[in-house]
Parts: C-alpha cells; sequence; structure tokens
C-alpha cells in the first residue's frame, strides 16, 4: 500500500489544547495509526514540524514524543515547500497576522477558534484564504463529541417534533489562584490579552445551535466579571478585568428560543460540565459531552404543582439513555482527518474560516448586546 507525506506545521501547541488535542491525540495518533487512508486506497501520514518562541519548550515536547523536526524560526518553517499546512493554536490576537503569513506562503490553513477579535479581521482573512485558493479552516471540535452527535440524529430522525427551545449549563469553578492554583491561564481574564468568556465560548455555541438545532438569528447577551482578582502564573494578583460569566438567550431560525449559561464561577451539579437540553412537542433530550437521554411524550410524567408537600416524582426516571450505535472517536481527531482529506483529495468540508467568522460575529454582538442592553440581529454573512 503505498504511502503519502503531508509536512503540517503546527505553531501553538505548546499549551495543553494544542499539546493534547491536536498534537497527541490528533496528528500523532493519525500517524501512528499508519495514516489516513484515502479513497484510491493510499495512505496520508501526517509529518509535523514544531513551532514556537520558546525554543526550550518546543524542543522538550518534540523529544518527548520523538519528533525531530521543530523550530523556533517561522519563516523558515513557512519557506520549506515540503510542508503545505499551516495550524495555529496560539494567540487570537496574533492569529489573523500569522495566518496571512502562511497564506502568501502557499500553505493551507487550519486554526483554532476563534479566527480573530473582530468580525472585520474574521471576514478579511476568510476573503483572502479563497482568493488566494488555499484550503481552509476552523476547530468546531464539540460537533463530533457523541452527546452532540446523539442530539443531532434525535433531530434528524424527527424525534423531537416541532424544537421549542434549547437550555445550556456551561462551566465550573475556576479557582482564583492564591490559596488554590487557577486551572486556567491568567490572560483569559484580562482583556487587553483577549481574555472573556464571551469571545471565548460564544463562537462554539454560533457552530453548536447552527449545526445540532437551527441557525442563529439574534441575541440578548448580559456578561459579569464576578471575579475582580486573580493571582498569575507567578503567584502574583493582578486585576481581572475581563468577563467570567456570560447569560444569552438565543432566537434561532424557527422561532426557536436558546439559553445559555457560560461561567467560569459556578459550581457542578449537573452530569457533565456542559449540557444542553433540546424541548419539542413530541420529545425532550439532554446530552452531555458523552451522553444523551431522551424523553418521548409517551413516558412524560404528569406533575401537579403542591408546595404543601413533598416531591414524591424522581424526575430522572422515565429518561431513556440514547445508545451509542457506534464507536466514536476524539472529536479534533475526526475533523483533522476530515480537513486532511480536503486538502489531499478535496474530500467534503464545511468548517471554513467563513463559518469560523460566524462565530466571532455572535460573540461581538453579545459584547454590543451586553453594552447595550438590547436584543442585537445578525446580519448573513458572505465573502
Amino acid at each position: 500500500m503505498s504511502e503519502q507525506r503531508i509536512g503540517i506545521i503546527m505553531h501553538g501547541v505548546t499549551g495543553r489544547m494544542g499539546m493534547n488535542q491536536h498534537l497527541i491525540r490528533s496528528i500523532l495518533a493519525i500517524r501512528d495509526q499508519g495514516g489516513l487512508e484515502l479513497t484510491d486506497g493510499s495512505r496520508l501520514v501526517p509529518d509535523p514540524i514544531i513551532v514556537g518562541r520558546n525554543g526550550a519548550k518546543v524542543e522538550a515536547l518534540a523529544k518527548a514524543h520523538g519528533l525531530d523536526r521543530w523550530t523556533t524560526d517561522l519563516d523558515a518553517a513557512l519557506a520549506n515547500p515540503d510542508d503545505t499546512l499551516f495550524f495555529d493554536a496560539a494567540s487570537t490576537q496574533l492569529r489573523p497576522g500569522l495566518l496571512r503569513r502562511a497564506i502568501d506562503a502557499g500553505k493551507h490553513v487550519y486554526c483554532e477558534k476563534p479566527v480573530s477579535e473582530g468580525l472585520d479581521d474574521a471576514i478579511s482573512i476568510a476573503r483572502y484564504a479563497v482568493e488566494k485558493g488555499v484550503k481552509n479552516g476552523i476547530v468546531h471540535d464539540k460537533l463530533d463529541l457523541p452527546g452532540l452527535l446523539k442530539l443531532k440524529r434525535l433531530r434528524d430522525s424527527g424525534f423531537f417534533g416541532r424544537i421549542l427551545s434549547v437550555k445550556g449549563e456551561f462551566g465550573y469553578w475556576v479557582f482564583e489562584g492564591d490559596w488554590m492554583p487557577a486551572q486556567r491561564p491568567s490572560w483569559n481574564y484580562r482583556a487587553a490579552d483577549g481574555g472573556g468568556i464571551i469571545s471565548d465560548m460564544l463562537c462554539h455555541w454560533r457552530y453548536v445551535l447552527d449545526n445540532v438545532v437551527a441557525p442563529v438569528k439574534s441575541v440578548s447577551c448580559l456578561g459579569a466579571t464576578h471575579i475582580p482578582s486573580r493571582w498569575d502564573e507567578a503567584d502574583e494578583e493582578y486585576k481581572a478585568d475581563a468577563d467570567d460569566a456570560a447569560y444569552a438567550t438565543f432566537l434561532l431560525e424557527g422561532d426557536v428560543v436558546a439559553h445559555i449559561n457560560s461561567s467560569w464561577c459556578t459550581r457542578v451539579r449537573r452530569d457533565d460540565l456542559v449540557t444542553f437540553q433540546i424541548d419539542g412537542t413530541h420529545g425532550s433530550a439532554v446530552a452531555g459531552l458523552h451522553s444523551c437521554r431522551s424523553q418521548h411524550r409517551v413516558n412524560t410524567p404528569k406533575p401537579v404543582w403542591n408546595p404543601d408537600e413533598p416531591q414524591t416524582l424522581d424526575f430522572y426516571e422515565g429518561w431513556e439513555e440514547v445508545p451509542d450505535n457506534t464507536n466514536y472517536d476524539n472529536g479534533f481527531k475526526v475533523q483533522w482527518e476530515a480537513f486532511l482529506r480536503h486538502v489531499a483529495e478535496d474530500g467534503p468540508w464545511n468548517y471554513t474560516l467563513l463559518e469560523g467568522a460566524k462565530g466571532v460575529q455572535l460573540a461581538e454582538a453579545g459584547y454590543q448586546s451586553w453594552k447595550e442592553r438590547r436584543w442585537i440581529d445578525l446580519e448573513d454573512l458572505s465573502i
């Protein structure tokens, strides 16, 4: 069986997300399984080169995983014609410029979200990629998680009947960093460094709602900075001036109402760190990252409001587990494989930089709604 090599410039993968999800669990996992089988029977084998500013970190990461290709010289990496794909998981503030440099070097581009801090930059770089004729994509990782795949399967089967509403809960307690080390980087809580949960999470909620339920048409959002002081990686106290919670309501196509709370200042008492419940005329379902439970109208209990007596109904009963019915791979890896097929043989791919711009649009509208205390309608985006 013949093999094809594809050289991938991986920038910004010394951080937690880039290292674990993209390098180790996706690219190296694809390599270690013998590559990706293409339609002609050949196998596409990724050959990554790790690029970053901190040479010691980059070298240590490369050595830890048996990679002999690493550098701190991005220009040199981009100049190598044998590496045809550029991936970025570093700072959002730098991303549009990095993508433009890669596109100018003739590379196909794939990146983490958000694609930029502002909508104008997001549309500009999406348009530039199309004008230069390079394949382009942005990570929509949650769409390939088992829980959301099951929700979409229920929707596509007509299980819900007419969908009425969506309730989402995301978040957990991120420690301030004084007596207990924080489990998120400090830049997340500094506005000047691109922090903020609205810019981070509303990009996710855009593609989740668009693809699993129905397209988002408008938003009303209230943000908050609940914790004003935190401690950074050097144990120094700093002012946390970025939003650490967002309470957003969305109107979707078909008059579906969705409400999603996002918070780094909440303690979890639910099945997962994120859960989505869809209610419809014929049934409801609630999903986390992996599991999904449904309740059809014939299994729906009939409670009666009586505050004078203890509740005797167990509302967890009557919900049935939606079976896997298939083997689910890592969601990041699934999308990497799809994008690699897109690059190698023009396989189908929907999550372009323009789709990433839609996430930036929703985040920007969320901030505008918070500032102006009003609903914001979303315009159709095109390039």
